[in-house]
């Protein structure tokens, strides 16, 4: 006993280490070089939070929301319809180009980058950021609980831009200083200050120039049969999300048996769902710890018919409210995890009891169709 509860206080301060702690730290330490004069390993700190923020925000997102099909395809109660639709998935890669566009400006020497690449990469990096803000949105009709930590992945790619932004312009100002202090005949210093004459309205050639930006990525997504309208459609042509116009069909029902919902909500690769079957008319996803579950219920059934009736009874209290429960991927995984001796258990007793225990395991909900 001594050992298991060793064990769940490491893991529960691993998760704590994961979930908060480093999340927590890199967002302080980027407010901090955003605001400080002397800024403390900006790339470092920059880089870390990008790729290993960017790997918690996967990991986080596929915990809370398991994402099972587009807006018109029947999915279970406890998943979501994906939130981006992907008949438009080349606006995503706004996404990717925008962070290339980040890290050009992160990485490159100021006083050798050329301007027309410098611009390019601050507007990918300002439509990324639209991008990346109006998903936020699209992700708040079912935020809740541990899920707002998504919103510090946003927060902090928002504080990072923001900042180098703020740092090239900064940069470039205190090269044509710097050139000027220099010295040179007049001719030289007449053209140093048309330059920083220019660097003033160097906002008005982004602007101009993020116009021009745009409008190349609409010409690809019309060439590529996306549409003219696909940055909005990628939004609206989804289902259960803020954005979301499209009205999904009816969900498949599971609900009354919390192995079935089990089968339907856990992850694939821990639940292994075998096929579709049928129960009370509806369909629902088979795994092989639900077929054997109900094999041995219908052998005791059969042969202990009074006890089968005490268990069922039970079974009707008291697991319909532990369905409701099960209300996640993650919690539908443990259940699975916590039945496995029960499984191992009835799989034994039906191997013990019955002359063709797996004929029965296999007739179990048999699948009937539309």
């Amino acid at each position: 006993m001594q050992s298991f509860y060793i064990d769940d206080v490491i893991v529960f301060l691993i998760f704590v280490v994961i979930a908060f702690i480093i999340p927590i730290t890199l967002t302080i330490w980027n407010i901090y070089n955003c605001v400080s004069r002397k800024p403390k390993h900006e790339k470092l700190i920059s880089s870390l939070t990008v790729f290993v923020g960017g790997i918690f925000y996967l990991g986080l997102h596929a915990l809370e929301y398991e994402e099972a099909g587009d807006w018109n395809e029947a999915i279970y109660t406890i998943q979501y319809h994906y939130s981006l639709s992907p008949r438009y998935w080349a606006v995503e890669w706004i996404v990717i180009i925008g962070f290339i566009g980040y890290f050009i400006l992160l990485y490159a020497d100021v006083e050798n980058l050329p301007p027309l690449i410098a611009v390019l990469s601050i507007c990918v990096l300002i439509l990324m950021n639209v991008f990346q803000l109006v998903y936020a949105v699209q992700l708040s009709k079912n935020i809740s609980g541990i899920g707002y930590l998504l919103y510090v992945y946003h927060a902090n790619i928002l504080i990072l831009s923001a900042r180098i932004i703020q740092r090239h312009m900064k940069e470039e100002v205190e090269i044509f200083r710097n050139r000027i202090s220099e010295g040179g005949n007049r001719k030289n210093i007449n053209s140093l200050f048309y330059k920083i004459d220019s660097l003033s309205k160097y906002s008005i050639c982004i602007f101009i120039a993020l116009f021009f930006v745009i409008a190349v990525i609409e010409i690809i997504l019309v060439l590529i049969g996306q549409g003219i309208d696909a940055p909005i459609k990628v939004f609206t042509d989804t289902a259960d999300w803020t954005f979301s116009k499209q009205i999904p069909p009816p969900t498949a029902e599971y609900e009354g048996h919390y192995l079935c919902t089990v089968a339907a909500g856990g992850h694939s690769k821990v639940v292994k769902p075998l096929r579709l079957g049928t129960r009370r008319n509806a369909t629902i996803i088979v795994n092989r710890q639900l077929c054997i579950a109900n094999a041995f219920e219908e052998m005791l059934q059969e042969r202990v018919p009074g006890l089968h009736r005490r268990i069922r009874y039970f079974y009707d209290t008291y697991g319909y409210p532990v369905s409701k429960k099960i209300s996640t991927p993650l919690r539908s995984d443990l259940v699975y995890y916590i039945m496995k001796p029960l499984e191992w258990i009835f799989l034994v007793s039906l191997y013990m009891i019955d002359p063709r225990p797996e004929k029965r395991i296999a007739r179990q909900y048999p699948y009937k169709g539309m």
